[in-house]
């Protein structure tokens, strides 16, 4: 039973990069993790409890000053433990810190024992939004200060990730407010293109793209994906989170990209009680358009600000009842077919060992996401999901031991030949989707890491036509867990010349709020610049 497992104790097992003790991630319930207090004006370090209740696992803690507090951190305490599983070691961070560590969320921006580097860099180009969302943790349009760094400054902010080392950041997201508002959008994509990142994403509610000619300067500008607002295909959904209509806005975003060759990735916020059935019909309405769909990235809400019990209990979602939810609505997975995201790190392994340089490792923690890989039958778009015909957890865990086997030894071209001999076995061709084998299944997977394989003259052949249908759960003052920051892989760089967790920018102290209030200036202000601009 989950109530009798016992704690395993962090300890130190090694140093990162800057020669901080690492320790292993605290397995097991019940057990102990440093937290915050919920309460927005306080925000005191303090020990949550967190153990299984009813077969869920839940978090609680206590303020001096505050009281106690009680939320629902997972509604099914086995894929819990499963998840804990899955991890495979920590990142190592990176060998040039912005800050030193002292303490914990408060010093931010990336100090020096933080344990990860960026997967995915952030910049957010503007806190002015043409929607006012109730759900928003950008609090967009509601300080009455514009946050807009310019083109320059952004490029200064784009270098402190290419300057990370040993891995220099490659994946980029502007994000906002509504990024596409920025009056140097376009040129900004291009700068990027230009400084060699090799995946550009805008996270955006569509409205500009649904015009074809902004979606065709984008596109020729140097943007790949669009990471697309999509809270369901019902406009009574988007009333309730978004305050207006949007689904045919939705469509034409979806055309539009169409016929620029871009991809999009739905974004769907989901809220206990709100949305939570459309979480089938999102999927379906994905596999209908997988021509130009590359994945499904679900959130579930974060709960920001004071907020009951009561409403906090029905809003809340977690990442088992998305599992759960896909299950039930399309028959399409199981909840035992979901992983988290950390379970990829042994294929960042091999391909390092296999280059003899460091790439981007997906080390996170293994409860800040979950997800599965389906792969799309060409001839009638059955989607299977990648357990159907790979014994997934095998080859895993054959491609962690081929990874440190492959890092020592001095023949890297027979240690690669070996690797694709041994995983081979794993790999149940008769029960695959038509038209993949071996081969391609392995450069499905390359493409997964490198944004370059399924692009251009490769696309359709070097790659198998996929969608990856994960939920990432980013933390608010209730669910507040310090192991989970410091392995954060997605960041956001400032103009303080600092790179921050998101979930220590968008929660915890919450650095947006004091980062917008120090480069934002009064809507006044804003108004004579553009005019002197103009």
């Amino acid at each position: 039973m989950a109530t009798q497992a016992k704690r395993i104790e962090s300890r130190p097992i090694d140093t990162n990069y800057s020669g901080r003790p690492m320790n292993n991630i605290t397995k097991g319930l019940p057990k102990h993790v440093e937290s915050i207090c919920p309460d927005p004006d306080c925000g005191r370090m303090i020990t949550a409890h967190m153990f299984e209740e009813h077969g869920k696992v839940y978090m609680e803690k206590t303020c001096p000053e505050h009281g106690y507090f009680k939320d629902l951190y997972w509604s099914d305490v086995e894929l819990y433990l499963k998840a804990e599983k899955w991890e495979f070691g920590d990142g190592k961070g990176v060998m040039n810190p912005n800050t030193q560590h002292k303490s914990c969320p408060v010093d931010c921006g990336i100090c020096d024992n933080h344990l990860s580097h960026t997967a995915l860099g952030n910049i957010d180009l503007t806190n002015r939004c043409n929607l006012s969302c109730p759900i928003c943790f950008a609090s967009a349009n509601s300080t009455g200060r514009i946050y807009e760094p310019s083109k320059e400054e952004v490029i200064k902010m784009l270098n402190l990730y290419r300057a990370e080392q040993p891995v220099y950041g490659r994946m980029i997201q502007y994000s906002g407010g509504e990024p596409t508002l920025h009056p140097e959008f376009f040129e900004i994509i291009a700068e990027t293109k230009a400084l060699g990142f090799s995946h550009i994403q805008v996270a955006s509610n569509g409205l500009k793209f649904a015009d074809q000619e902004f979606t065709d300067r984008a596109a020729e500008a140097g943007l790949h994906t669009i990471y697309l607002q999509f809270d369901g295909v019902d406009d009574a959904v988007y009333l309730k989170i978004r305050g207006r209509p949007l689904v045919e806005i939705k469509e034409k975003v979806i055309e539009a990209v169409r016929k620029t060759g871009m991809k999009i990735v739905y974004v769907p916020t989901i809220a206990g009680g709100i949305n939570d059935h459309q979480v089938g019909p999102i999927l379906e309405h994905a596999l209908a358009n997988i021509d130009v769909l590359s994945g499904i990235s679900y959130q579930p809400v974060s709960l920001v600000g004071r907020i009951s019990t009561e409403e906090r209990e029905k809003l809340r979602y977690t990442l088992p009842d998305l599992a759960r939810g896909i299950e039930e609505q399309t028959g399409i997975t199981s909840k035992e077919e979901w992983y988290p995201l950390s379970f990829v790190t042994p294929i960042s392994k091999i391909i390092s060992a296999l280059r003899g340089e460091e790439t981007v490792n997906i080390a996170c923690h293994p409860h800040c996401s979950l997800g599965t890989y389906l792969f799309i039958e060409h001839e009638t778009n059955r989607p299977v999901p990648i357990t159907r015909f790979v014994d997934v957890d095998g080859m895993f865990l054959e491609l962690e031991k081929l990874a440190a086997k492959t890092k020592a030894s001095r023949f890297k071209r027979f240690a690669q030949m070996n690797a694709f001999y041994k995983l081979k076995k794993f790999f149940n061709k008769d029960k695959a989707p038509k038209g993949l084998d071996f081969t391609k299944f392995l450069q499905t997977l390359d493409g997964f890491f490198d944004k370059d394989a399924g692009r251009g003259e490769k696309d359709g052949t070097y790659t198998n036509k996929t969608l990856l249908v994960a939920g990432m759960h980013f933390m608010d003052n209730y669910n507040y867990d310090l192991e989970r920051v410091r392995r954060c892989v997605i960041h956001y760089a400032t103009p303080a010349n600092r790179i921050i967790p998101f979930c220590a920018y968008n929660g915890g102290q919450c650095h947006r709020t004091d980062i917008e209030a120090k480069y934002s200036v009064s809507l006044d202000e804003y108004k004579k610049h553009r005019n002197q601009q103009a």
